[in-house]
């Protein structure tokens, strides 16, 4: 089965569920385990999203002459 690409916002909305939870405090050790390496995950996908997007929004502000000044 292959795995739908998931977006920026809807890693977002994941992880605001998953504080939700762990601020609720009724997780026992091992959903909680379990959440926090979701959550890890998560973050390092949505790192990636907004590195590859500033490098993206980079390369449309420089202009393809700069080094003919």
């Amino acid at each position: 089965m292959e795995k739908q690409e998931q977006t920026y916002e809807q890693a977002m909305k994941r992880l605001e569920e998953i504080v939700t939870a762990i601020d609720g405090g009724k997780l026992g050790i091992d959903s909680l385990s379990k959440y926090l390496k979701e959550a890890q995950t998560l973050i390092q996908f949505c790192r990636e999203k907004l590195y590859q997007t500033d490098q993206d929004i980079q390369k449309l502000l420089t202009p393809d002459d700069q080094n003919e000044a």
